[in-house]
């Protein structure tokens, strides 16, 4: 049987937004009249179809009852939860490498006055929560052992976390455990929750939110030739399966966020084609991260004026997503992003 998926588009922002809602043209995307749509792209394995919301009453009742089905969550209003607000669009989550060997950083904060100083101004400059991490899963990179990560992190995130908000980049239950008990807000595993066997088990116990992150195979080996069939709807059906595995291992909490994991897995046209259709994730329900900040995507797209750091790019792919409703971003600099940010929303304004 076809399986049908549903991507909203046409997004309007701001006064235009609530004034097209009034009127009926437009779908509030999480119960935020400030960000709304107007079209959906009907999707399968081998087509696409975008239609206005207004036409959808002309389809087969079977496929307009699904369409039906997934509005219903896509308007739905997202709870808050780990000091993030799903009505703000975006949250910013900023980037704390507390190693020596990140692909962008290693080495540059890893020092406690270094890391303290920065978890500090990044906070200040304007990210929502901070997202600490030990260990570097950069393409190539190997696993380092429990107790040097920890020792990497536990004192930073000691002297923070009643300051402010952090999320825990880790695979490893263990430290995911003594991280939340310590004041972790959110667990941001890479492996998707695969690495670790014992890792759903403290989530559980925990009630702990969490972000899915989609990888294809580890960081040893995930870009030597990644392959999907579709990686669009391979990835989304990946977030189906693994939701409906943690409902029947009894996590029943809707405090998850996925994130397709741009780079983990993926070459250039998949990550393309993840970032330019985005918006499809919406439909699972559960708000969306994503990391572009210095993605190697940037320098296979600029060529010869690739620069180390890829503001530009950054920027660029940041304010795209942004106006495809991603809730969340993950970034390295976060003054320059939320200035453009700022900015970009008082042009749009209407």
């Amino acid at each position: 049987m076809k399986k049908y998926y549903t991507r909203v588009c046409n997004f309007a922002y701001g006064k235009s937004s609530i004034k097209l809602i009034k009127k009926k043209k437009n779908l509030p995307l999480n119960g935020n009249k400030e960000f709304s749509f107007s079209q959906i792209e009907i999707i399968t394995r081998d087509s696409k179809k975008k239609i206005n919301l207004k036409d959808i009453k002309k389809l087969p009742k079977s496929l307009r009852e699904k369409i039906d089905k997934d509005l219903k969550i896509i308007i739905k209003k997202n709870n808050n939860f780990s000091k993030l607000n799903f009505k703000k669009i975006p949250n910013i989550m900023g980037v704390l490498n507390l190693t020596p060997d990140s692909f962008s950083d290693g080495g540059k904060f890893n020092k406690k006055k270094a890391g303290l100083k920065h978890a500090f101004n990044l906070f200040e400059f304007g990210a929502d929560i901070i997202d600490v991490g030990g260990e570097s899963t950069r393409p190539g990179s190997r696993p380092i052992s429990e107790k040097d990560e920890w020792n990497r992190i536990e004192k930073i995130i000691k002297k923070i976390s009643k300051k402010i908000p952090l999320s825990l980049d880790t695979r490893k239950a263990n430290i995911m455990y003594k991280g939340i008990k310590i004041g972790i807000k959110l667990i941001n595993d890479i492996s998707g929750l695969s690495y670790d066997p014992k890792t759903i088990d403290v989530l559980k116990k925990n009630k702990s939110p969490f972000v899915i992150q989609h990888s294809q195979g580890t960081p040893e080996n995930m870009q030597n030739n990644p392959k999907y069939k579709y990686e669009l709807l391979d990835i989304y059906d990946f977030f189906e399966k693994k939701i409906k595995f943690l409902r029947s291992k009894g996590i029943k909490h809707n405090n998850i966020i996925v994130d397709p994991g741009i780079g983990f897995g993926k070459n250039l046209k998949h990550n393309i084609n993840l970032i330019r259709n985005i918006s499809i994730f919406h439909t699972l329900g559960f708000p969306i991260l994503l990391g572009l900040s210095r993605k190697k995507f940037i320098k296979d797209l600029s060529g010869k004026n690739d620069t180390k750091e890829r503001l530009g790019g950054t920027v660029a792919s940041s304010l795209y997503s942004m106006m495809q409703g991603v809730q969340i971003l993950r970034i390295h600099d976060v003054i320059e992003l939320t200035q453009s940010i700022k900015v970009f929303k008082e042009l749009i304004k209407s």
